[in-house]
């Protein structure tokens, strides 16, 4: 179903109706795993570049979603997300635990992409926020790379008619990032933190993003203030971090 409705629905709108660009398909593998680390200004990406790469794409999605439980619109929302087999991530627990990742451990395990957007929620006004370390943790545990992804111009607008749409969507894959090195120590926060870090900052590149160092989320629901998330603006980041030591036998 996933390749049906790309095929007969998402990509002729998105490619030829919505004339969306890709830039560095060549970057993404055509086989084996891998995370596709995505900033996240608008909701659109969310169909928008799985339109565009010829890969399946599965996004781990709120539990919830799946369970259809809350009226006959969620019935339809389950039953979609399960046709195009996407995963459900269950964060009841709060922290991401192993047996929540246990879905998209197995996609990675079998060869497929995941599509992570390590802010947690969208931007709450354009700039690229601090990411949760849940993208290092998964890609450390599946032993796969990490792929920054940069999204431009996917915000939706009404046309004259009042339909929601997307002009000219621009999507930029960036080269694979290797953190085979902290292999085995997905449960070290220093080592956590520096690859979501660096994951950031490869997004920061490709997009030109200004970074700011607080989450997404923390500013879309008040508990930091616009006033306190300029002041946490940074250059990129990581900005004057250094690298978690490295284990003996790596050096």
């Amino acid at each position: 179903m996933y390749e049906f409705f790309k095929t007969v629905l998402f990509r002729p709108v998105v490619k030829w109706l919505m004339r969306a660009t890709l830039a560095g398909a060549e970057n993404v593998p055509a086989t084996g795993g891998a995370v596709l680390a995505i900033n996240h200004p608008a909701t659109s990406e969310t169909y928008v570049l799985p339109a565009m790469l010829e890969r399946t794409l599965t996004f781990p999605a709120k539990a919830e979603l799946f369970r259809g439980d809350r009226g006959p619109g969620s019935k339809v929302v389950a039953w979609f997300m399960k046709a195009i087999k996407q995963v459900p991530l269950d964060r009841s627990g709060g922290r991401m635990s192993l047996e929540g990742l246990r879905p998209i451990l197995q996609v990675l395990a079998d060869g497929g992409l995941v599509g992570i957007f390590p802010e947690g929620t969208r931007s709450p006004d354009g700039r690229l926020y601090k990411g949760k370390t849940g993208v290092a943790r998964i890609a450390l545990l599946a032993g796969v790379p990490i792929i920054p992804v940069a999204v431009f111009d996917t915000a939706t607008v009404r046309t004259r008619l009042g339909i929601p749409w997307v002009r000219r969507p621009r999507l930029v894959v960036g080269e694979p990032l290797d953190f085979s090195a902290y292999s085995g120590r997905a449960d070290d926060p220093a080592v956590m933190r520096w690859v979501t870090n660096e994951v950031m900052a490869a997004i920061q590149e490709l997009s030109g993003q200004e970074y700011v160092d607080v989450y997404a989320g923390s500013v879309k629901h008040g508990a930091v203030s616009a006033a306190d998330a300029d002041a946490k603006v940074l250059p990129r980041p990581n900005t004057g971090a250094t690298p978690p030591p490295l284990p003996a036998t790596n050096i």
